[in-house]
Parts: C-alpha cells; sequence; structure tokens
C-alpha cells in the first residue's frame, strides 16, 4: 500500500499508522474502546465523550494521519471537541500502545493506528514524500531472533527506511 507524507523540506513541494484500533482482523471498535476505557481507569481518568469522539474518528479513517487532520475532521462533523484534547488523547493512545507516532523524516508528527495482525514498516522516499507499506516474514523472524539472543521481550517495533523511491532514483541519475 502506498501512501504519501509531506516531504522534507529540502525536496520538492509535492504531496501525494500494538494492540490494534484497527480493521486487519485485530479486536473490533467496540472491543478497542473498552480497552481504552479500561487503561483510562487505571489511571483515574474516564472515556469521555470528546475522547471516544476522537477514537471513533481514528477507527473510520486507516491509514497515516496528522493530529490537525483529526482536529479538522471532528470540526468538519460538527463535534465539538478542542485541539488540545486531540494532543491529549492521542498520547493517551500512543502510551496505550493503541496508536504509534511516526517520523517520516519531516517536521510534521505522524499518526497510525496499529493492527497485530496487519503490522507493517515503511519505505519513506526523501524526495517525492512517498511512503511504501511492506510485511515481511524473514525480518519479522530476524528481528524475534536479536530479542531472544538478548533476552529482550519485544512490545513492538518500528521500521522505517529512508531512501528514494524507483521513480526518484531513476530520475536522478
Amino acid at each position: 500500500m502506498m501512501r504519501k507524507a509531506p516531504p522534507s523540506p529540502s525536496a520538492p513541494r509535492s504531496r501525494g499508522g500494538p494492540p490494534s484500533l484497527g480493521t486487519g482482523g485485530g479486536p473490533g471498535p467496540q472491543v478497542q474502546k473498552q480497552l481504552f476505557a479500561d487503561f483510562l481507569a487505571a489511571r483515574r481518568l474516564k472515556l469521555t465523550r470528546q475522547r471516544e469522539a476522537v477514537v471513533d474518528e481514528i477507527l473510520a479513517n486507516p491509514g497515516h494521519f496528522e493530529a490537525e487532520e483529526i482536529v479538522q475532521r471532528l470540526k468538519g462533523n460538527r463535534q465539538r471537541v478542542s485541539r488540545a484534547t486531540v494532543y491529549r488523547t492521542l498520547e493517551l493512545l500512543k502510551d496505550c500502545l493503541m496508536v504509534e507516532r511516526l517520523d517520516f523524516g519531516t517536521n510534521a508528527a505522524y499518526y497510525e493506528h496499529v493492527d497485530e495482525a496487519s503490522h507493517h514498516d515503511h519505505l519513506i522516499c526523501l524526495r517525492c514524500g512517498n511512503i511504501i507499506e511492506f510485511h515481511n516474514e524473514k525480518l519479522e523472524k530476524i528481528q524475534s531472533d536479536v530479542c531472544g539472543k538478548f533476552d529482550f521481550t519485544e512490545r513492538y517495533h518500528s521500521l522505517r527506511i529512508f531512501g528514494l523511491c524507483g521513480k526518484c532514483h531513476r530520475t536522478a541519475n
């Protein structure tokens, strides 16, 4: 699957995300909301209407997103959720391992709800901003072997490889 992130500041300007919140075979949305509610309760916090609206928006729109996109979508849906609540809820979801914060080599922070059943890694083109999602069982096995060698218990991982996509590589030569 290919997605685009804004290119790095030095690249030409062109525009073309642990337990699951997603749709790839993990627990469904209601189970995910309950897991998040339990996570919040353990911290003496509540799943407020506003937090639930943020979670619902993330569940409804798979893929990479910026916090500001969530703010704008909620506003467009006439949901009254403050910008600060969106950012704080994303941090809580990240702490709960239900959302991953991604660095694609730009100044922007991207997020993605992650599904164990459809784990993937990223190839990021530094020129055009293309993001190619991929899964490779051999790489997963190597990472697992490395963890075993060092008696390390993995909770999650993220692999991002930065370079040039085939199209940009061909035009660079």
